[in-house]
């Protein structure tokens, strides 16, 4: 499943003004230390930007992610989207960013998409980047050279004050992927050894790649800055496959996980219900821990 982004054109942007205000629902209160969040582009086919805004509020989420919808914004279209969020009392929580920094020789490239990123988050009050490594080659300091890369990253990241978390993709998804597994991911981080880096854990392309969930995040609880949620297969919402993510919320529970958890998964249902249930049910979940 490739991600898609869209734009906030300036039609559209305009036309935000005239849609009714929808009103967030109030998180239910709950034991869970974690806060949520959706993962935008999984809400496409619903609407245009602004209608799926509304979906996210309205299912009580307080987190939006975006993976570049921002790219051909005008500084108008900027104001627009950010007093659109505001006034449905969302937040940017995460952003995708630069891609391709398992690739010594294309840094320049990274480095530069980083750097754009950094000059969105600004606009967008956001402070976490996503990062994917792209594809993998055939050389031997892959591993070594990734690590200096990500180094010179972090380093950038850390002036700027945001932090960067590395993404890894199943190879079902993308065969031609450096980074599949969170192993790998710790491994980086652990040698990066700085704050502003960490890692996503992506529930969803860790099962479809290695599985062994839990014990992965028990271990590593301290590298991990955010979770990405859908079932395999299919990604859609939890308890549509065969992930227990109930033992998954009671964990990151226990272990006072206190980030977002996104949910990037394709609604079997009327989306508004389906992402509230969603949220409710894993708040369940996680005061069972």
């Amino acid at each position: 499943m490739n991600r898609r982004s869209f734009t906030l054109s300036a039609a559209t942007a305009a036309a935000a003004s005239l849609l009714p205000r929808a009103q967030a629902q109030p998180q239910a209160a709950s034991t869970a230390p974690f806060k949520f969040s959706v993962m935008l582009w999984t809400l496409k086919k619903y609407g245009p930007l602004e209608k799926i805004l509304e979906i996210v509020a309205q299912a009580g989420y307080t987190g939006v992610e975006m993976v570049g919808e921002w790219k051909s914004w005008t500084d108008a279209d900027y104001t627009k989207f950010m007093t659109r969020i505001k006034s449905l009392g969302l937040t940017v929580d995460s952003t995708a960013g630069a891609h391709g920094y398992a690739d010594a020789a294309n840094f320049d490239t990274v480095e530069s998409g980083l750097r754009k990123t950094i000059e969105a988050c600004k606009k967008l009050n956001c402070k976490q980047i996503i990062l994917t490594s792209n594809q993998r080659t055939d050389s031997p300091t892959l591993q070594g050279g990734s690590i200096e890369s990500v180094k010179r990253l972090d380093e950038i990241a850390a002036k700027a004050d945001v932090q960067i978390v590395l993404e890894p993709i199943d190879l079902l998804e993308n065969p031609h992927a450096y980074l599949t597994s969170v192993t790998q991911a710790f491994e980086i981080v652990r040698a990066v050894d700085s704050p502003h880096t960490r890692v996503l854990y992506d529930i969803y392309h860790e099962q479809r790649q290695a599985g062994n969930l839990l014990e992965k995040i028990e271990k590593n609880i301290d590298l991990i800055a955010l979770f990405h949620i859908a079932d395999v297969p299919g990604r859609h919402e939890p308890g549509t496959g065969e992930i227990r993510y109930d033992a998954i919320y009671r964990k990151i529970a226990e272990l006072k996980y206190s980030g977002y958890i996104a949910m990037e998964f394709y609604p079997t249902g009327e989306p508004v219900a389906t992402l509230r249930a969603a949220r409710e049910q894993a708040i369940r979940d996680a005061s069972m821990s």
